[in-house]
């Protein structure tokens, strides 16, 4: 189930909890207004490549409104924003890093606007979503979705 509420993250539940990933891929971006539209092909291109594309629009959007957050609020000038797909077993999770410390917080968006929805968007779409502390500075705002069972090779 979503979180109802951005100011109000959710976690897997100890049932859910992630085992191994199966597949993992990592990749730094500078911070640039490109950045998203980046971020979105690689998730796309990795995903494709692993045969997994369940989801994949709810996924791109979920990643993009991840990034586009940490390129606005969460990266600081001139430094870099991590995105890490992990795939385990039933869980699919998207990470977006940087390496700002503010916490992502709920926004009113208003109706005459056209920004201030993305984690509205992302607890909406995703499946779970959180914000995690990192070692250092920054934190990890991940978005999770459930998918059927990892065939085995």
């Amino acid at each position: 189930m979503p979180s109802t509420l951005p100011d109000e993250p959710d976690t897997l539940a100890p049932d859910q909890a992630l085992d191994g990933a199966v597949e993992h891929e990592t990749k730094l971006f500078d911070r640039r207004r490109t950045t998203p539209s980046a971020a979105r092909s690689f998730v796309a291109e990795t995903l494709t490549q692993w045969g997994r594309t369940e989801r994949l629009d709810d996924i791109r959007l979920c990643t993009s409104e991840l990034v586009t957050n940490a390129v606005l609020h969460g990266a600081p000038a001139g430094s870099q924003v991590l995105v890490r797909v992990e795939l385990h077993a039933t869980v699919l999770r998207i990470e977006v890093h940087d390496s700002g410390n503010a916490r992502p917080e709920k926004r009113e968006a208003r109706e005459t606007t056209a920004d201030g929805r993305g984690l509205l968007l992302v607890s909406a779409i995703a499946d779970h979503w959180g914000v995690e502390e990192r070692q250092g500075p920054g934190k990890c705002v991940w978005a999770a979705f459930h998918h059927g069972v990892v065939p085995a090779c």
